[in-house]
């Protein structure tokens, strides 16, 4: 029985014989099982060839495939898959679960002009023979992994070397900006190494995508897809590549068995993502970007709800899309857990020694939570009376964050680099009509881009402010004119919430310029939410939609009400 869903099959052979084959009940979140019956007795042990011949759909849900107006370069059209969680099924049949972990070998077809890549070595191409204006591209990953790791892209593509073992791949007008902002991932790279452990997958390249890739980056093995959006300029938002680096161990070596466990990918990787933040910018740093990550938990489960199932860390996934469960809770609770248990068993350089040690005992297997707590138990075995003293249920099984539905403990943080953003967005906050003069932009110029973000989403987690307070604010610090995503996106909201209608423009145009389901769903719900506007925000969704991912144009007609 395999996995399928919207997929055509016309013959199935096993061993080169026919093979009966049919479908099963279709389930409108799983897809179809495909039931195929071997036309002879297997005998314990035997290995069989299954061969299947099929056809994905052109609405598949993993795939999105763009004329050529919507590329960059306007001239070749262009594809990319996206398979996490579930959506490996609707590009081929397969055993679409992270239990199970595969190597793969394939050859892609594609016009001559144009360049596949996969989460794979390259192998080489070569001309098709059955058509001269085609070439084939060959690709193996020898490494297992699950089918949620599987990608493809096709498009006109170009590289820049960045390092020994990383090519940043790009449509022309970005490749150089590209090789630009991500030229230190070699140092990430050997830092994680030395946190980690050898890195085991040869290449490590990154592709940035067209603007409507739906996540900031994916962990695809030797290839990491990114988003356009972190193209600021000046390497800020670099972190994401620290993020799906560490992937590498965390989620790709050592993968969650279901995705109830989805916690054990991302908190780990989260934690280590900082760690080498922690190793490369300082350990101020380091804790600043935690905080920052408490943050902005706090403002997922305002969002969610603090007794929504869905905030627990290990939450109950049955009959739940895991695409429409996805948030910020298992990376950010996950990481606060890591930390946490970091503080309580000695600190940092005591704390990574059993990171390494989760990762050797459970490389290239899947696991779950339950097997990392056993494994925690006997590596602290001398400190069990302070393991004990953690609140695993409500860590694991609790909505929200207590004392007001925050996790049960909050870490201690370092606040050094935390302390002006504070200050800063403390005076916005208490400021009177008769205060707003004494802002200038002076108030900026010892701020980080980091820091910057931090004091807006600290006033995000505050009431609205005064409008005349947010237009105060573009007179004195000119917000609309910075480019960089992250800033852009916490102030245009900032600028919803107090309903300020020249904002309108700017959002919808930020909401539909990408397609990052971080920026592009919380902007398109706050516009949904201003009177004023709501109109326009699902008229403006509409005829953006058919140019949208599948996966985000889903959740974002979830968030507008839309649902058919």
């Amino acid at each position: 029985v395999l996995d399928t869903k919207d997929l055509q099959v016309f013959k199935v052979t096993v061993n080169g014989q026919d093979a009966k084959f049919g479908f099963g009940e279709k389930d409108i979140l799983k897809g179809t099982p495909l039931e195929i019956t071997f036309p002879f007795e297997l005998r314990r042990g035997q290995e069989v060839i299954v061969e299947i011949s099929f056809e994905s759909s052109p609405k598949s849900s993993a795939l999105q495939w763009f004329s050529p107006e919507q590329t960059s370069g306007k001239k070749h059209p262009f594809l990319f898959s996206q398979c996490q969680a579930t959506h490996c099924r609707a590009i081929f049949p397969c055993q679409d679960t992270p239990a199970v972990k595969l190597t793969y070998y394939a050859e892609i077809s594609v016009p001559k002009e144009l360049v596949a890549l996969m989460s794979a070595h390259r192998e080489g191409e070569t001309p098709d023979p059955e058509d001269c204006g085609r070439k084939i591209y060959h690709f193996s990953q020898d490494v297992p992994i699950p089918c949620y790791l599987f990608a493809l892209v096709v498009g006109a593509l170009e590289n820049r070397k960045i390092g020994p073992r990383t090519l940043v791949w790009a449509e022309k007008e970005l490749v150089d900006k590209s090789a630009y902002e991500f030229a230190e991932a070699e140092a990430m790279l050997k830092t994680a190494e030395d946190l980690a452990g050898p890195y085991i997958w040869g290449q490590y390249d990154l592709l940035v995508l067209p603007p409507s890739f739906p996540y900031g980056g994916m962990e695809n093995p030797c290839l990491t897809f990114v988003t356009p959006t972190l193209l600021a300029g000046d390497r800020s938002l670099s972190n994401v590549i620290a993020h799906e680096i560490s992937h590498s161990w965390t989620g790709n070596l050592v993968t969650n068995k279901t995705w109830e466990h989805f916690w054990l990918n991302e908190g780990h990787t989260v934690y280590l993502e900082r760690r080498i933040g922690g190793r490369l910018f300082g350990e101020q740093f380091r804790h600043f970007q935690a905080l920052g990550g408490w943050r902005e938990l706090q403002n997922t489960i305002n969002t969610l709800g603090d007794k929504n199932p869905v905030t627990h860390l290990v939450p109950n996934l049955d009959g739940v899309d895991p695409d429409a469960a996805y948030s910020s809770v298992p990376y950010e609770k996950g990481f606060a857990l890591l930390f946490y248990l970091e503080q309580l068993l000695g600190g940092p350089d005591v704390f990574i020694g059993f990171l390494k040690a989760y990762i050797q005992q459970f490389a290239y297997k899947s696991v779950v939570t339950e097997d990392w707590k056993k494994l925690l138990y006997s590596y602290f075995k001398d400190k069990v009376d302070i393991l004990d003293k953690v609140d695993w249920d409500s860590w694991f099984h609790a909505p929200g964050m207590q004392k007001k539905r925050m996790p049960p403990v909050k870490p201690t943080y370092d606040m050094t680099l935390s302390n002006a953003c504070v200050a800063l967005s403390q005076r916005w906050i208490k400021a009177k009509e008769s205060d707003l003069d004494s802002f200038s932009s002076a108030d900026l110029k010892e701020m980080s881009s980091h820091q910057l973000i931090e004091f807006l989403a600290l006033l995000l987690l505050e009431a609205p402010l005064p409008l005349s307070h947010v237009q105060r604010m573009q007179q004195a610090y000119d917000f609309n004119a910075i480019h960089n995503s992250e800033i852009r996106f916490r102030w245009l909201r900032l600028c919803i919430k107090s309903k300020w209608e020249e904002a309108i423009p700017l959002a919808l145009k930020m909401a539909t310029d990408q397609g990052r389901m971080k920026f592009t769903r919380p902007l398109f719900r706050d516009l949904y939410s201003f009177d004023k506007c709501r109109d326009l925000a699902v008229k403006t969704f509409l005829e953006h939609r058919a140019s949208m991912h599948p996966v985000t144009s889903m959740l974002v007609s979830k968030d507008l009400n839309l649902d058919q």
